[in-house]
């Protein structure tokens, strides 16, 4: 008959909560890892795509559309324009109504750029570009839109030029969500790199290759 150990099941039991602990540790590890993955998946091929489409912005041709419109403000509204207004003051209400109404761009509590012979306002937008000038003293309204068609607009998505602060908020949202994605894959890694000799060789690989293009190349 053998004797046991004391110790024996004593270290058998940590053995166990450690399996125990590693597989819950693992399972948590898998679901933040695919639900990140599921959140992130459209944003990063928008990303990957644009990332390529920036690269060769220089090859990809686009010719811009440009239209103009023009119009009048209604004399009632002209003499609001004549009164001296502070630098960067928006539109009177009134009047960015019946500039929208006119020629469908909408002035609405944009600055405004104050001359003596007229008021302009810049529409940076995604993809293209807008403005609006008034001529104070007739009351006429020339207004030009350009877009520069679909590769553009994804371009800027990419870069959240005059995108809005919806984007702008989504943009971040989107990075938070891709470093929790990146994370959680490198702690996967971790738990399964033993089983895998080569996984960190080719981690290390990807660390070095864009390090050493910088390096050597990027100046």
């Amino acid at each position: 008959m053998t004797s046991q150990s004391p110790s024996t099941p004593r270290r058998a039991s940590v053995s166990r909560d450690r399996k125990r602990w590693r597989s819950l540790w693992l399972k948590q590890l898998h679901s933040w890892h695919w639900i990140s993955a599921a959140l992130s998946l459209t944003g990063m091929l928008l990303f990957a795509i644009t990332g390529i489409t920036l690269n060769h912005a220089a090859t990809i041709g686009a010719t811009p559309v440009v239209v103009e419109k023009n119009g009048m403000l209604p004399p009632s509204l002209q003499r609001m324009l004549t009164a001296s207004r502070a630098p960067d003051s928006p539109l009177p209400t009134p009047v960015a109504k019946s500039v929208a109404a006119t020629v469908g761009l909408d002035p609405a509590g944009k600055p405004v750029e104050w001359s003596d012979s007229d008021a302009y306002v810049a529409l940076p937008r995604a993809g293209g570009d807008a403005w609006i000038s008034i001529e104070r003293a007739s009351g006429r309204i020339t207004a030009e839109t350009t877009d520069r068609g679909w590769i553009s607009y994804l371009n800027d998505l990419h870069k959240g030029r005059n995108t809005g602060v919806a984007w702008a908020w989504f943009i971040d949202m989107f990075a938070g969500t891709c470093i929790l994605f990146t994370l959680t894959g490198l702690l996967l890694l971790q738990l399964h790199a033993r089983h895998r000799p080569t996984t960190w060789p080719i981690v290390a690989a990807g660390l070095a290759i864009p390090i050493l293009l910088v390096f050597l190349f990027a100046h």
